[in-house]
């Protein structure tokens, strides 16, 4: 059946308008909710007599009460931010806005297909508002059929009300973000787009608290190398494992009198408490290199997308000729768990003792390719590395990819005593 027949099926069967139906089916399904789901959960909005709530009005709830079971619900609350931005939806681009609500209980990410008049710190009632799964959370879906009024009193609530926050804070899904950075690097390109070619600045922020990636989809010329700029509306994604900022044509850039500050040091973890934050875009590491991981040395690289190329073959391209590099994968351990560092060609160059031309001449010496990664392995296996870079976790394991890598320069003697006594107090 089409989505069409579903829409015209579920009208049917709950005596409703049939546009209004097939309008909310599309924007369940649009957000990938199975179309059964998405049927049942127009049932209860509807009222259909299966639902046990025994149709009428939605239910009115205090946020921390709202589930994915919910159809529809009213609540009151307090909105918290407010994100502007156009999406592409069923071949057409659509404006949307985004952020979070919360009351006294809690507080609950929402989207709105409707042009609302709401801004942060407004308390509002949300009439008819209809639930669905979002990262495994619930979240309310403002459409044609939910009403918006102000309330007509204030809550009070224990949440930050507006977006100002730290880079060190932000978390892919964050939506209506106001950030103060200093932008560390900024580099156009041209990729490909929704609407073909498209040009984007993208770099690195820094403030205070971390330094992290960002894409801006509108290139605005204030977000220059140096520059100390306040940037407001922005939304956050996940890029490589870690949260990246989203500048889009609805935000505004607006440059400070000021210098933010951005460390010079990153963030210092254990192995363990780097693993379980599941992605950092600068952090530091401290642990034992105990072996060297297949793949690394010299090895060849597809020159059409960059991947490694084995026995001739690449993944995507299938056989090429491939380019010759230098990678290192080292396993470091500090106790608390384990990492792959991965060192790009100048890094591997320093601790080889070679460039590639070297590693070349060495292999052919050896008739052996493995010559090169042999020798890496015998100069820092078994020593202790201070590694800075960027943290991905995913279901293969986590990777940090270095920026700096530098045997230690600390007595084990004396961390070992500092170990020790952490665990006797």
């Amino acid at each position: 059946m089409t989505l069409e027949d579903h829409a015209e099926e579920l009208a049917s069967d709950l005596g409703v308008d049939k546009a209004e139906v097939k309008a909310d089916l599309e924007n369940l399904v649009s957000y990938s909710v199975p179309m059964d789901e998405a049927k049942q959960s127009l049932r209860r909005k509807y009222g259909d007599g299966s639902d046990s709530s025994g149709g009428g009005a939605p239910p009115s709830k205090h946020l921390a009460d709202v589930t994915t079971d919910d159809g529809s619900v009213s609540v009151t609350a307090v909105v918290l931010t407010v994100g502007k931005r156009s999406i592409r939806y069923q071949g057409e681009d659509q404006v949307i806005l985004e952020g979070e609500l919360a009351d006294e209980t809690g507080k609950l990410s929402y989207t709105s297909w409707e042009q609302f008049d709401i801004s942060p710190g407004d308390t509002v009632h949300i009439g008819n508002a209809n639930v669905r799964e979002w990262d495994g959370n619930p979240e309310l879906n403002l459409g044609e059929s939910t009403s918006v009024e102000q309330a007509e009193e204030a809550l009070d609530v224990a949440h930050d009300i507006g977006g100002d926050t730290r880079l060190a804070a932000l978390e892919p899904g964050d939506r209506g973000i106001n950030v103060e950075v200093q932008v560390l690097e900024s580099e156009s390109k041209t990729i490909d787009g929704r609407d073909g070619e498209t040009d984007i600045l993208s770099g690195v922020f820094g403030d205070e608290s971390t330094r992290l990636p960002f894409t801006d989809w509108d290139p605005h010329p204030d977000l220059s190398e140096g520059a100390s700029v306040r940037i407001e509306d922005t939304f956050i994604r996940e890029f490589r494992g870690v949260p990246s900022v989203n500048v889009s044509e609805f935000s505004t850039v607006t440059p400070l009198d000021r210098t933010v500050d951005v460390s010079d040091s990153a963030q210092q973890l254990s192995i363990r408490e780097a693993v379980d934050a599941g992605g950092l875009f600068d952090v530091e590491l401290v642990g034992n290199i105990i072996a060297l991981r297949d793949g690394s040395g010299l090895i060849e690289r597809c020159p059409q997308c960059g991947r490694v190329v084995q026995n001739g073959q690449c993944r995507t391209h299938g056989e090429v000729d491939g380019e010759d590099d230098l990678r290192t994968k080292a396993i470091l351990d500090d106790g608390t768990g384990t990492v792959t560092v991965v060192l790009d060609e100048e890094l591997t160059e320093e601790v080889y003792g070679g460039d590639i031309e070297d590693a070349k001449a060495h292999a052919r010496e050896e008739m052996d390719k493995e010559a090169v990664a042999d020798t890496i392995a015998e100069r820092i296996v078994g020593h202790e590395y201070t590694v800075r870079g960027s943290l991905s976790v995913d279901e293969y394991g986590a990777n940090l990819e270095a920026s700096e890598f530098a045997e230690s320069d600390e007595d084990p003697a004396t961390r070992a005593r500092e170990l020790l006594q952490e665990v006797r107090a």
